[in-house]
């Protein structure tokens, strides 16, 4: 079943964290335009398009690998931790996007050491002459180092599925997509005003509140309760009829009646052939 809750958080998580893909993203938009090699603006828009198509894939796949991550840790009865953890990432990122404190960076040099061998790729497939080519491109693109993109892929993990994980990741990179189409397209002036601080803290607003909220569910009296239900649920279970061993038949060989018992008579016609 589809959680329409994460894929509107994905959603607004990527939207708001554009402006920062605007800062960074932005550039490498423009770079990846002027080395489109396309005899009409309609192909050169649809080898645009094909890089983004190519980012979201990976950020997909990103995501169900998360995902399973994540089921196995919930499996594992460590769930609480996960969501602690994806609460201060989602805290962090709030920060970084209202200029209040750069930590995230630190996380983004875990994905250098992936980036170096991805980054030779990208280049041998410059310039772009086609849309084959532009999807390459932007499946390699999509495994830039990017600490709000590993953000994402920590409240990912909160998906206790690799299908959910790709969903949200999904979501998460359509909202990126007009900031990064701005790029593309738009004039120096709206790209200007999507650059605006007042838009930023307003993202940055957003992203204290789902950290919030992630955190109240990971340690709030919500989930203490529902730990509970489940407690009571697993014990009122063992207690069905038929879970005590001592309801069951003493002899596999004893055919049930209807009443789920053996014959009445069967003790007794089984001495009178003894006799």
């Amino acid at each position: 079943m589809i959680d329409l809750t994460a894929l509107a958080a994905g959603l607004l998580l990527g939207f708001f964290s554009s402006t920062h893909c605007l800062g960074m993203c932005g550039g490498i938009m423009g770079a990846l335009t002027m080395a489109v090699e396309a005899p009409s603006k309609l192909r050169s828009g649809a080898i645009v398009v094909c890089y983004n198509l190519g980012r979201l894939t990976s950020y997909t796949l990103m995501g169900a690998v998360a995902g399973a991550l994540g089921e196995t840790v919930y499996a594992l009865g460590a769930a609480t931790v996960l969501r602690v953890i994806a609460a201060l990432l989602l805290l962090a990122m709030a920060l970084y996007l209202a200029g209040w404190w750069r930590g995230l960076l630190k996380l983004e040099a875990l994905g250098r050491y992936l980036w170096r061998y991805l980054q030779p790729i990208g280049r041998a497939l410059l310039p772009v002459r086609g849309p084959v080519p532009a999807l390459g491109l932007g499946f390699i693109w999509g495994w830039l180092p990017c600490g709000l993109v590993y953000s994402a892929l920590g409240y990912a993990m909160t998906q206790p599925a690799a299908s959910g994980g790709a969903l949200f990741m999904l979501a998460f990179g359509a909202g990126t997509l007009p900031a990064v189409l701005l790029a593309a397209f738009a004039t120096g002036r709206v790209r200007r005003w999507a650059q605006q601080r007042s838009l930023r803290l307003a993202g940055a607003l957003l992203l204290l509140v789902f950290a919030g909220w992630t955190l109240y569910g990971a340690v709030g009296p919500g989930h203490a309760n529902h730990q509970h239900s489940d407690h009571h649920q697993h014990s009122n279970h063992s207690h069905l009829p038929g879970a005590d061993s001592s309801q069951q038949p003493a002899r596999s060989g004893d055919a049930p009646t209807d009443e789920g018992h053996a014959p009445a008579g069967a003790s007794d016609h089984s001495g009178h052939q003894h006799h």
